[in-house]
């Protein structure tokens, strides 16, 4: 009796893990073709999620605008242009002062390969000029002979720049309709969902967009530190265009790893050409500093608590979407991590909870 119940339980077993098996792979499957899909469509997902990312930075101030009585299309509109005059803004503070001292900082750059020759020339490398010279001569060569290959990374660079520009275009106009159409999102979709997916689909989207907002104002927060930070050691040495810089390094925060090495790079050629390679050097170790203290302590801390994420989870998304997707892939890691935890939190709430009264959904102007 005792072998043919254990029998029983170890078929039940057996049926039961199948089962588990195949459901999973169904999932992995259904994620691969979604995927899949998303990156056809990617011409058309990108601006939309950028769209997304700069209304949750403009909608508090669209907010409070209707609040105070202006038609939705009249705050989407004051809105938009306030943006975009901030961004221009911001591109005049980082462009007018580096022009004005263009000449200056050819002309350190200039000096500064002068000393790097006259370096080279002494001990303990005693590189003869004329051993400098052949080099130079030798790159020039190199230069001419892979002329085609840099025609070809020319233009995919343009094509970069031209998709990038179409990109931002579509960004901002899907943003205006984001601010001006938003709050009527919700009740539209409660709508056209049939039974319990009208209750659990919009709750789950204003969840949705309440951990993206939190998202975008913590990276705004820790690319403020990283600004404050970098830009006090700048002023502290000297050197020049301390402002930019700082705006700079603010900025290219909202992009991982790529946007905090071009800040430091143009940081640290700044300080090379200007005060000499010993202030370069420790703008340099400034640099590395704060932005180990960004990855290890700000940035963990600070997302782990408005995303409601483990410190460990955000390094280890970043680390993933970076591995899998490049810098695309860094910039958004954190925030898909944060909304399958939280579409998983809602379905965990929903098994083991019991049956609940369904949440009204109002069209507060919070979501869309």
């Amino acid at each position: 009796m005792s072998a043919r119940l254990n029998s029983t339980r170890t078929r039940a077993a057996l049926h039961t893990s199948a089962r588990v098996s195949g459901e999973l792979l169904l999932v992995a499957v259904m994620s691969a073709a979604v995927l899949w899909l998303v990156g056809r469509m990617w011409s058309v997902v990108w601006p939309l999620i950028v769209g997304l990312l700069l209304t949750t930075l403009t909608w508090p101030l669209a907010r409070l605008l209707r609040r105070r009585g202006l038609p939705p299309a009249l705050a989407a509109s004051l809105v938009t242009v306030l943006f975009l005059l901030v961004a221009a803004g911001t591109v005049a503070l980082i462009a007018v002062p580096v022009a004005s001292q263009s000449g200056e900082l050819a002309d350190g750059v200039v000096a500064g390969i002068d000393r790097l020759r006259e370096w080279a020339a002494g001990p303990p490398l005693n590189i003869g000029e004329d051993r400098i010279a052949g080099a130079l001569d030798s790159a020039a060569a190199r230069v001419q002979d892979s002329a085609g290959s840099i025609v070809t990374t020319a233009v995919t660079g343009v094509s970069t720049v031209f998709n990038g520009v179409i990109t931002a275009i579509l960004a901002l106009f899907l943003m205006f309709f984001f601010l001006k159409d938003g709050p009527r999102f919700l009740p539209w979709l409660e709508r056209q969902l049939p039974g319990r997916l009208a209750t659990d689909v919009p709750v789950v989207a204003a969840r949705c967009w309440n951990t993206l907002g939190a998202f975008v104002r913590s990276q705004a927060l820790v690319g403020l530190l990283d600004a404050a930070f970098i830009g006090l050691g700048l002023w502290i040495l000297g050197v020049p265009l301390v402002l930019p810089l700082a705006v700079l390094t603010f900025v290219s925060a909202f992009v991982p790893i790529v946007g905090a090495l071009f800040a430091g790079l143009v940081a640290v050629l700044i300080a090379l050409v200007s005060n000499g390679l010993t202030d370069a050097l420790l703008v340099l170790a400034i640099i590395v500093v704060v932005q180990q203290l960004e990855g290890n302590v700000f940035q963990p801390m600070i997302q782990s608590r408005g995303l409601g994420l483990h410190a460990a989870v955000v390094l280890l998304a970043v680390t993933l979407g970076g591995s899998l997707a490049g810098i695309v892939g860094s910039l958004l890691a954190v925030p898909v991590a944060a909304l399958i935890a939280v579409v998983w939190n809602y379905l965990r709430e929903q098994l083991s909870d019991p049956p609940q009264e369904p949440e009204p959904v109002v069209a507060t102007g919070e979501t869309h």
